[in-house]
């Protein structure tokens, strides 16, 4: 992946740089193989996300 600087714009290169990293989820790839997790962990995280998840889906129909 290349980015060319225009006009001595380094801002405006790091905007598209990190609109890019954002697209192909390469971000997310690289924190997410940073550390090794378990995947008895993971099954946690996934499971308590579900959670919240569908606490808050559920606290957003009741107050309607």
């Amino acid at each position: 992946m290349t980015i060319r600087v225009r006009n001595n714009n380094v801002e405006q290169a790091l905007r598209i740089l990190r609109r890019k990293l954002n697209e192909d989820n390469k971000l997310f790839i690289y924190k997410e193989k940073q550390y090794h997790e378990k995947k008895t962990t993971k099954k946690q995280k996934a499971k308590a996300s579900a959670k919240a998840r569908e606490r808050k889906r559920q606290c957003k129909d009741t107050k309607f």
